[in-house]
């Protein structure tokens, strides 16, 4: 039972620093969550390991206007196996003018040498509002 809280824990930490960095432009960091080979798939992109995600994501020409983004998660459902799991949960990001869009992450989560990491992290977004900061995203 322990370790299953531990493994809980760690797996919550590992969005938790998905979320920090991402919102804090630490693509490096948000990157190092991913396992070697793990992929990042979102509307209308998909990267795989660490240096194709970072690139991914550090691409493209940034939005000025977008100087404050915050990415809130709730209601993580964790299901261990072992040394894999999946995990769903939603999100909600807040920027400058507002609420600004919300989905899910349906991840799948493995045990490496350096703990848990993302083998595979698909963004959904269910909603997203008219005065966004982000280009239109397809809902899915």
């Amino acid at each position: 039972m322990a370790d299953m809280l531990s493994d809980h824990d760690a797996i919550r930490q590992l969005l938790a620093r998905y979320t920090y960095n991402g919102d804090r432009g630490r693509l490096a960091d948000l990157a190092a969550c991913f396992a070697p080979d793990g992929i990042l798939e979102y509307p209308g992109a998909q990267a795989t390991g660490p240096q194709g995600i970072a690139r991914q994501l550090g691409g493209g020409t940034p939005n000025a206007a977008r100087t404050f983004v915050r990415h809130h998660i709730t209601a993580p459902l964790i299901d261990l196996a072992d040394a894999t799991a999946t995990v769903r949960s939603y999100f909600l990001v807040v920027s400058n003018t507002g609420p600004d869009h919300s989905g899910t992450y349906d991840d799948r989560v493995v045990r490496t040498a350096l703990g848990w990491r993302f083998a595979h992290r698909r963004v959904r977004i269910d909603w997203q509002a008219a005065t966004s900061l982000w280009p239109r995203m397809a809902s899915r």
